[in-house]
């Protein structure tokens, strides 16, 4: 594998959403230091109950599937598997939202990402716009 190809793998555990005390837009996840993205403002996030879940979370490793305890706080996270020493990421839990298309009715599934998008809906077509 090249340095440029790196293992990882994604945690089970996301952070709880949040919106920003300023323009009451949904914060983009994670803790610590952040800012949000319509607005502008800094916002220092912290939520130990998340933190202590990413400590105590149970990671497969990617390479021999040894299963190990994170012991990390914060996400993204380093690890090397204490088995066969293959250095991998435990990459950030990506919230999804479902939601369902004003035309059919169809339920749709994506990423959750602060701001406005405009969605295609992939039964029936028609365009519009979700805010989170």
């Amino acid at each position: 594998m090249s340095e440029e190809e790196s293992l990882f793998t994604q945690s089970r555990i996301s952070p709880p959403d949040l919106t920003c005390p300023r323009c009451d837009n949904l914060l983009p996840s994670g803790l610590g230091e952040l800012i949000c993205i319509m607005c502008n403002a800094e916002v220092k996030i912290e939520h130990e109950v998340t933190r202590r879940k990413w400590r105590e979370e149970r990671i497969g490793c990617p390479e021999c599937s040894k299963v190990l305890i994170c012991g990390v706080d914060k996400r993204p996270a380093n690890l090397k598997c204490s088995s066969c020493e293959t250095s991998f990421e435990v990459k950030a839990l990506k919230p999804k939202a479902e939601i369902d298309c004003p035309s059919c009715n169809r339920q749709l599934r994506l990423n959750k990402a602060p701001g406005t998008r405009e969605i295609t809906c992939p039964a029936c077509e028609i365009e519009f716009k979700i805010s989170f």
